[in-house]
């Protein structure tokens, strides 16, 4: 494992992520731990929303952590929950979810096990929890 020191003022944003209507910064940490974690921030691109759709995440570990703003979530047998400043959630492996909505200022940080992993769609569970 590597020293990892991750300065913000020289941070770049990129698009090329899992969704585009958000942008990532990289921290560092799959490089240094051998892509045994990854850890970045998560930015909402201002004008652009989230396309609602179920899916599950191949990993053993995600963990997101809300800095500014707030985004709302769906997880299947759990009922919808709207992150805000200082909420965090640990999302239990393959658990089926999606994003419902999130504001134009949303940053978050998210640590996922492995880094790298797969992303699946999958079909609406049965019945949503209320």
């Amino acid at each position: 494992m590597d020293f990892v020191y991750n300065i913000a003022a020289k941070a770049k944003f990129v698009t090329d992520g899992l969704r585009d209507f958000f942008e990532y910064r990289d921290l560092g940490i799959k490089n240094a731990t051998g892509g045994k974690f990854h850890a970045h921030v998560i930015r909402a691109v201002p004008g652009k929303h989230a396309v609602s759709e179920w899916h599950t995440h191949t990993l053993d570990f995600q963990m997101v952590y809300i800095l500014k703003g707030w985004a709302t979530f769906e997880y299947e047998g759990q009922c919808q929950r709207t992150l805000r400043p200082g909420d965090c959630i640990l999302q239990p492996p393959g658990i089926r979810h999606r994003e419902i909505e999130h504001s134009d200022d949303l940053e978050l940080v998210e640590i996922t096990s492995p880094g790298d992993f797969a992303t699946q769609l999958t079909d609406a569970p049965s019945q949503a929890a209320e």
